[in-house]
């Protein structure tokens, strides 16, 4: 069991204005300043993932850590400065892995993957550098001052994502941090506050619930969006556009588009965007999910490409998507990679198709002022909706994290606007 008895003192010098100030207040005359803390923390009695000392600056978090954990302690990494940041990973870590570790912790940003962390925002240094302290502390490692230059957003979605990632992965952490509010986003299996030397184990709970409101939107809003999508930033003249808000904030995009065939005739997903503050905590595949369901209200099928390594594991694994053609490497054209026009490679990759199989949600459709025809069949409600254009009860859609422990549901209003 960690333990210590930590006394820091530091010698005072009787200025003229420090006896003035004991003077003031009424403060004992002393030539030195000391503070005591006796901390036991029972953390070996059973099995934990995430641990945080938590209270107010200058209650002694981070005098803790560094008698308790000083060799687990991350104060920061040395980055290559004109080098992209995945290159700083461990060599024995594949790019395959580095990017399934990157996409974990909410940092599904692959032209950011190629920038050097100097230029990243607070937000993606922050997830970035939890990510690569799981790839180099195989067993425990410590973060002080956790969230604390990042906005409160952030810092909550944040550490869900994280949270979820070290669970899968079966590492432990410890964060110290003066913020409360990521406590029910973190879900520490333990808290111990030392400016009150309390020490609390905690059963694992339900992450609070996300609410996202939805919107039909103008294509205007792509410029928020288009330098996050990790191919081409063009938008289809013809595609319509929603966009997702959490707290006010612009969260998500999600354009959809017209897909003409002579036997099944149809919608494609267009544009799919997260911004990086929101990612890791699987709103952009509620949003993706929640448009191809307004469509699919229409009686016609939804479809989509998927190329992101992220979006083809959800899709491939998610009930409401059917896989119609396997990972492949086709041209950004839509050709087969056997095609003349795809011989060069230059634009090959692996993508994969899939048909959106979930079920309709014609109320919401007509409150986005959707046409929608009466279906039944597999993946179609078979609830009659009237014309009145009026958008009906709030829709609930699953958000898969990373670990069980830590699904939740996001609550989608449709609007129009």
């Amino acid at each position: 069991m960690p333990s210590a008895n930590i006394v820091r003192t530091v010698a005072i010098e009787r200025t003229p204005r420090v006896m003035q100030l004991e003077g003031l207040f009424a403060i004992a005359p002393s030539r030195e300043s000391e503070l005591r803390w006796a901390v036991h923390l029972p953390i070996e009695d059973r099995p934990w993932n995430i641990g945080l000392i938590v209270g107010a600056s200058g209650s002694g978090k981070s005098t803790v850590i560094r008698e308790l954990f000083i060799a687990e302690l991350i104060e920061r990494f040395d980055w290559p400065v004109n080098r992209a940041i995945v290159d700083a990973f461990p060599s024995d870590f594949g790019i395959k892995e580095t990017v399934a570790l990157l996409n974990s912790v909410g940092f599904s940003d692959p032209p950011s993957w190629l920038r050097p962390f100097a230029v990243l925002s607070n937000g993606e240094q922050f997830r970035v550098t939890l990510a690569r302290a799981m790839a180099e502390r195989k067993e425990l490692f410590v973060i002080d001052e956790f969230t604390s230059v990042v906005d409160r957003t952030v810092a909550r979605i944040g550490s869900a994502a994280i949270a979820a990632t070290i669970r899968k992965r079966n590492q432990r952490m410890i964060a110290a941090s003066c913020h409360y509010d990521i406590i029910e986003w973190l879900q520490p299996d333990w808290i111990y506050e030392p400016g009150t030397d309390s020490f609390q184990w905690r059963e694992l709970q339900r992450r609070p619930e996300i609410q996202m409101q939805v919107w039909r939107v103008d294509r205007t809003a792509w410029k928020l969006f288009r330098h996050h999508h990790y191919l081409n930033t063009e938008l289809h003249p013809t595609a319509a556009c929603f966009c997702g808000f959490v707290e006010e904030q612009a969260a998500t995009f999600c354009a959809i588009l017209p897909f003409p065939h002579a036997i099944r005739p149809g919608w494609r997903l267009h544009r799919l965007v997260c911004l990086p503050d929101f990612q890791g905590v699987g709103l952009g595949t509620a949003m993706s999910d929640f448009v191809a369901s307004l469509y699919r209200a229409s009686g016609k099928p939804v479809f989509r490409t998927a190329g992101h390594p992220a979006v083809i594991h959800h899709c491939a694994k998610s009930p409401v998507w059917k896989m119609s053609r396997a990972p492949s490497r086709t041209s950004n054209a839509g050709k087969s990679s056997t095609s003349t026009a795809n011989q060069d490679g230059a634009q090959d990759r692996i993508t994969a198709g899939f048909e959106y199989v979930g079920p309709a949600r014609p109320r919401e459709a007509l409150g986005f002022g959707l046409k929608v025809k009466h279906v039944e069949g597999p993946g179609v409600g078979s609830e009659q909706c009237g014309a009145s254009g009026v958008a009906g009860p709030d829709s609930l859609l699953g958000v898969g994290c990373a670990s069980e422990a830590s699904m939740s549901v996001a609550t989608l209003q449709g609007a129009q606007k």
